[in-house]
């Protein structure tokens, strides 16, 4: 991996490399995305099973369109007995650390009748898209429907592409019904997200769309978004470990890799006050990728992506952390706990060298749908809130309008707005 001191002018190529990133330079396949959504609030099914059909190779009719419970039970069959019980472990810790997550609403009520108020509600219907194609990802689809189960959403609709066989990926379908979704349609790419959005003859329309997917998933949700809200636009996988002389370099370096081969694009960051520990990354990492699998997503990730930055100070270090806002942060310093209080912004944070990321993505409970890109800085992981909506109650009686009304017609007049004061005022007018 390349090693480079950390400066000023360091880190800013480094975060103007990193926003490239960005689904906003995927502009050329706009045009393709919006013909697909009009498409299919045109023709609905009938659309979307040509796109299975030209997208996935997988002839789809009305009958079979949506999975049946047979094909549900026949998944079971297929997956090994231990991996079903350790997705069910998973999905336990996920809905116990999103469990205490969940708010009541309140009420605050004042002795001259005013009572002011938050109703929590959660969401009728919820779509959840997974992706399918060469790789499968059980535990996206726990992270995704298990905090909506838990804020109370009674109908949760899950998309995902078949294969050409008709059938999706048995492990897929397993984890959905561990996590309790209520209807599994077979479609996938921006189809699917405009199948949800706008509603088919079969597909409920939904009020929310999470999950992840390739650039023409992540352009639908964009383009759909206000019809309907998403959680968000998810960019590719990062890493930043940030560490001193202390750290191991063995796990600094498998850590650094478990993100860099996800794909081309993911980004895998060291920033170390120790050039020693810099050096003896790398040269873990070359050893490391000569070994595993998907060598050649990694090289290049790395290539792309990959930084060891050499800060003078931990201040530096931690300053630079704060600026790239990681979608997951690894801390392995001497007191990760201290340092982690000086951390603004990272999606998720894991403290000290028996905490690495894959816990997070697979079995903690923590939720692994976090932002990414540099929105860590204003934007949380997936949770419960993601799930419910927020009403203002407020009721005043007339003894408590009466002492304030005066100063509202006053605000209203302010701006122009004598209706406003005026539906105030009738109400103290002398009869």
């Amino acid at each position: 991996m390349r090693i480079v001191n950390l400066t000023n002018e360091t880190k800013q190529n480094l975060l103007e490399n990193l926003l490239k990133r960005s689904t906003n330079d995927y502009g050329d396949y706009e045009a393709i995305v919006a013909d697909i959504i009009e498409n299919v609030k045109t023709r609905k099914e009938e659309a979307i099973f040509e796109y299975s059909l030209k997208f996935d190779k997988c002839l789809t009719t009305k009958e079979t369109f949506q999975v049946t419970k047979a094909e549900i039970d026949a998944a079971y069959a297929e997956i090994d007995a231990q991996f079903i019980q350790v997705m069910k472990a998973s999905a336990e810790n996920i809905r116990a650390y999103h469990e205490k997550q969940k708010r009541s609403s309140w009420f605050d009520a004042k002795e001259d009748g005013t009572i002011l108020g938050q109703k929590i509600t959660p969401m009728q219907t919820v779509g959840v898209y997974v992706p399918g194609g060469k790789a499968a990802y059980p535990s996206t689809t726990l992270m995704n429907v298990i905090p909506a189960k838990v804020a109370g959403v009674p109908n949760i609709i899950m998309t995902t592409p078949a294969g050409a066989n008709g059938k999706v990926n048995p492990a897929t379908l397993v984890a959905a019904d561990i996590a309790g979704v209520d209807m599994i349609f077979k479609t996938g790419g921006a189809q699917a997200i405009a199948a949800l959005a706008y509603g088919t003859q079969l597909i409920p329309k939904v009020d929310k769309i999470v999950g992840p997917g390739n650039i023409f998933v992540a352009l639908a949700k964009r383009a759909v978004y206000g019809h309907v809200s998403i959680d968000s636009i998810a960019g590719p996988s990062e890493i930043l470990v940030l560490a001193d002389e202390s750290a191991t370099p063995r796990y600094v370096a498998a850590d650094l890799l478990s993100q860099a081969e996800h794909d081309e694009l993911a980004s895998s960051i060291l920033i170390t006050t120790s050039a020693e520990l810099a050096k003896q990354v790398s040269d873990e990492v070359d050893k490391f990728v000569e070994v595993l699998e998907r060598k050649a997503i990694i090289q290049e990730s790395l290539n792309n992506y990959g930084y060891i930055l050499v800060a003078e100070d931990m201040e530096m270090a931690i300053d630079a952390a704060n600026e790239i806002a990681s979608e997951h942060l690894e801390i392995l310093t001497q007191n990760p706990f201290d340092t982690m209080t000086r951390i603004r912004n990272a999606g998720a944070i894991f403290l000290g060298e028996y905490s690495s990321e894959p816990l997070g993505d697979y079995y903690a409970g923590p939720n692994h749908v976090l932002p990414t890109n540099g929105t860590a800085k204003f934007f949380s992981p997936l949770n419960v809130d993601d799930y419910v909506k927020k009403s203002s109650i407020i009721s005043y009686s007339r003894e408590a309008l009466e002492k304030v009304h005066q100063d509202i017609e006053l605000f209203a007049t302010k701006e122009g707005l004598t209706a406003h004061a005026n539906s105030i005022r009738v109400r103290f007018e002398e009869k």
